[in-house]
């Protein structure tokens, strides 16, 4: 594969990647039975803001960006574009897909959005243009204060399911399910989207990369 095919690649997945997971996180939101952590804060603020999430989603994650300049962190492509096509996408999905009320849709909702989330994590951090600004806020943390990924990614998405709960965003068995099952997904489709090595160089190998640093946006 010439180099040129390669980029052209990467940017494929890397914003293929980015709307997909959007669009997954939005038929979470209408599967109504828990988000993913970030999006609890997202729909929590939403609602106190008369926001739409996707809106919010792109404030919080320009927010959390800012976060980078004391931690010393530099964003690439993928960082800032992280922050708007994610929301973009989300808004969009949520217009065009109808209101789900039973179970018998809202189940198959959920485990949809949940694998879709999988393929999206796989085909945009195997395109390697930079993590999405709260995956970075984590691993700066991490560097910063010498404490593990897995300390910091767990205190700060306890803080934000807290939050986001409490100002009115969804906590439920979708939350849980999600938490259990996003690992595995985004390690098997790393392995999966792995583009393959420039001459003289090495390709994204997710076998190679340990679970824990496996993040989310």
């Amino acid at each position: 594969m010439s180099t040129r095919s390669r980029l052209g690649r990467r940017l494929t997945q890397l914003y293929a990647g980015l709307a997909l997971y959007g669009a997954s996180s939005a038929l979470l939101v209408e599967a109504g039975l828990g988000l993913e952590p970030w999006n609890v804060l997202h729909q929590g603020l939403a609602e106190l803001t008369g926001l739409t999430i996707g809106v919010v989603s792109i404030i919080v994650g320009a927010a959390v960006l800012l976060l980078w300049i004391p931690l010393r962190q530099r964003p690439g492509l993928g960082t800032v574009s992280n922050v708007f096509v994610v929301g973009i996408a989300m808004d969009a999905t949520l217009a065009a897909v109808p209101a789900a009320h039973s179970l018998a849709v809202r189940i198959p909702l959920l485990v949809v959005g949940i694998v879709l989330n999988g393929v999206a994590t796989g085909l945009y951090i195997a395109a390697r243009f930079g993590p999405g600004p709260r995956d970075g806020l984590m691993t700066g943390l991490h560097r910063r204060t010498g404490r593990s990924i897995r300390l910091m990614r767990t205190g700060i998405e306890i803080a934000v399911v807290i939050t986001g709960f409490l100002l009115g965003g969804t906590v439920g068995v979708g939350t849980v399910l999600y938490a259990l099952a996003i690992g595995p997904l985004a390690q098997l489709f790393l392995r999966l989207f792995a583009v393959p090595a420039a001459p003289g160089g090495s390709a994204v190998v997710a076998s190679h990369l340990p679970r824990r640093a496996i993040l989310r946006r």
